[in-house]
């Protein structure tokens, strides 16, 4: 097999390319709406009725004809929200007292704000001269959606706004799609379960536990196979279990060691290679490909060994990939920019993704690299909230430069 190490901008275009040609991984299932937190809709969401299904007012105030301002009108009546004006249709310089949210009466055409007026009796005067315009604190019948268009288009994740929609077109279940299942196999002789005896060289399956936590996040089912030992015939037996998941992830021997077997493994396994490396740090061994199985094909991701670099190419590669297999439709990593707020050295030959501490509020949002210990401190990554990045061949990044950070 040839090596193909790509920089990162066309490593990402190549997982993106791929992930948009695999299709939905899963079948399509309905569940309750809450349950369709954090779910891809398989179906669109269309609306019922108008929205608002009818002429709405947005203050408490006075409905009234916006031409009738200037001069003494009369209060006929009240409507609040939940009900309708039942009355005979609102004639010249009259109002009626209306609250926030309810029906505006036929013959009114703006709705003037209960502190803009002087009200005696039943006899109301606009302040100061005030003037008003027709449809003024009143949104119209269908003014936010109306009959049968499409409020939420299918691929779209499910948070509190898209229930809300949902709720609001009358939904008590959603059609989602169903998680893809994820198997993960960390590769080591040097690895143990979290309830065994250890060495002190020895170390522990921290990787395949923080990748089912990512993908649990992602949309997907984490899949936690057995600890691979570095034999040829361990990494047989648990890739041909984890082909059939709806995508593979294994973590370690994807380097160039003497027991690292993985790449020759899913050679066996007639594996097409869409890279073998990319020019990133950390996570620079990363492999990308796919496995013939029942399904067609299974994608699979070969993940350095280090857990900083396994979770910086699953933000960078695998989570693209998983979207795309859970039926979202915004699939690529989404960055942000920030401030530097310390100077970093540059110089590397590669495009880095260190761990940052991200931090701000209304004056602006800066970033700091957070001290760590390379690729295998798991304890600074976790200070952080996100990876900035800083391209090859720059030799130094100054104070208050805004760079890229991707978030965690």
């Amino acid at each position: 097999m040839s090596e193909r190490v790509l920089p990162f901008d066309q490593a990402l275009a190549e997982v993106l390319t791929q992930a948009r040609s695999a299709g939905v991984a899963r079948g399509v299932e309905a569940v309750e709406l809450l349950a369709g937190a954090g779910r891809v809709l398989a179906a669109a969401v269309v609306a019922d009725r108008d929205q608002p299904a009818f002429d709405r007012a947005t203050r408490d105030g006075y409905a009234l004809r916006a031409g009738d301002v200037g001069g003494e009108l009369r209060v006929v009546g009240s409507v609040r929200a939940g009900e309708e004006w039942v009355g005979k249709d609102l004639g010249e310089r009259e109002a009626i007292e209306i609250m926030t949210g309810a029906p505006v009466p036929a013959g009114a055409d703006a709705v003037v704000m209960v502190e803009h007026v002087v009200v005696e009796g039943d006899a109301l005067r606009v302040e100061g001269g005030r003037t008003l315009r027709v449809g003024e604190n009143v949104v119209p019948r269908g003014a936010e959606t109306v009959a049968g268009k499409v409020v939420l288009p299918a691929g779209r994740v499910m948070g509190a706004a898209e229930i809300s929609v949902a709720a609001s077109c009358g939904l008590a279940e959603v059609s989602v799609f169903a998680r893809p299942k994820v198997a993960i196999i960390a590769t080591g002789d040097e690895l143990v379960e979290l309830d065994e005896p250890m060495e002190a060289w020895q170390i522990r399956n921290s990787n395949s536990y923080a990748l089912a936590a990512l993908v649990e996040a992602a949309g997907g089912v984490g899949l936690r196979l057995a600890i691979a030992r570095d034999t040829l015939g361990e990494l047989r037996a648990q890739v041909a279990e984890g082909r059939e998941a709806d995508l593979l992830l294994l973590s370690g021997g994807v380097s160039m060691g003497k027991y690292d077997l993985v790449e020759q493994v899913l050679q066996e396994f007639r594996a097409e290679f869409f890279f073998t490396g990319a020019l990133i740090q950390p996570g620079k061994p990363i492999v990308f490909g796919r496995l013939p199985s029942e399904k067609g094909w299974t994608y699979f991701f070969g993940l350095p060994g280090n857990p900083v670099s396994a979770q910086v190419c699953f933000a960078l590669f695998v989570a693209p990939m998983l979207r795309t297999l859970s039926g979202r439709t915004e699939i690529a990593p989404v960055f942000v920019e920030a401030r530097l707020a310390e100077a970093v050295k540059g110089g590397a030959r590669v495009t880095r993704f260190l761990p940052a501490e991200l931090s701000g509020g209304w004056d602006g949002v800066e970033v700091r690299v957070v001290g760590w210990q390379g690729s295998g401190d798991v304890v600074a990554n976790a200070r952080g909230n996100g990876y900035v990045v800083l391209p090859a061949g720059v030799e130094h990044f100054p104070v208050g430069l805004t760079v890229r950070v991707l978030l965690r």
